[in-house]
């Protein structure tokens, strides 16, 4: 390990740009990015699911309000609900004797509140789609059944929904991966905030954003081939036979 150290500085010492200084700053980002975009993901699916059942309830005291806000959030651009949540949580009245400012006041927790919402009003849309496009023969055969309409939706409606909806859902999560680029902006130094700082100190910009951007690619890629992986396991029902 101590021979392959030695080999990477000595790699390193004729290039001014990327220094094991920059590489660091390189990864922070990586964790950084990967980190808000991870946990923006799966709180959004949490959120999504029970906002998908109730967006396609025929009660339009339940489906309205969730529609409400699936709409606002889908059609402003989430830098604006980013700068919104980040600048404007100070004009809250007592926020700063609570318990929640420790927490606001660092930029990671307000972009990860814009960005979970975000994710969970497009991921909303998915889901309701999918429920809605469940065949009425599989809800007729499980009524025959004598199931709920609690057990159906468990049992029937989710995992097929889920099925259909992967393929939709894997261009989510690219996009909320692209989308992090800006939670630079708001002082939290993920990848492009990483690139930026390179770019500043060595005036580099083709070095340091093409950098960055190889690495973007790298883990678009990664959840390419994921999602392709997952597809072929629960979607194997629908190959054709050789």
């Amino acid at each position: 390990m101590d021979a392959l150290t030695t080999w990477f500085h000595d790699l390193l010492a004729s290039n001014v740009i990327f220094t094991p200084q920059t590489l660091g700053y390189y990864w922070d980002g990586l964790v950084t990015t990967t980190q808000l975009v991870f946990l923006s993901l799966v709180i959004g699916l949490v959120l999504a699911v029970p906002l998908a059942i109730g967006r396609s309830s025929s009660r339009r005291w339940i489906s309205l309000p969730i529609y409400v806000f699936t709409y606002v959030f889908r059609g402003t651009p989430l830098l604006i609900q980013l700068y919104i949540i980040y600048y404007g949580v100070v004009f809250f009245d007592g926020i700063q004797e609570t318990f929640l400012w420790p927490m606001l006041r660092e930029a990671f927790y307000p972009a990860l509140i814009a960005f979970t919402l975000n994710t969970a009003a497009y991921t909303t849309e998915i889901f309701r789609g999918a429920i809605k496009a469940t065949a009425r023969g599989e809800i007729e055969a499980a009524r025959a059944y004598g199931m709920s309409d609690a057990l159906m939706m468990r049992r029937i409606i989710l995992p097929s929904a889920f099925r259909r909806a992967l393929p939709a859902y894997g261009n989510e999560v690219i996009f909320m991966l692209h989308a992090s680029a800006i939670a630079s902006v708001v002082t939290l130094m993920d990848l492009t905030g990483a690139a930026r700082f390179v770019y500043a100190r060595f005036y580099a910009p083709f070095e340091a954003f093409l950098f960055v951007a190889a690495i973007y690619l790298c883990l678009t890629f990664a959840i390419l081939y994921f999602f392709r992986w997952l597809e072929k396991r629960l979607l194997a029902h629908l190959r054709p036979q050789s």
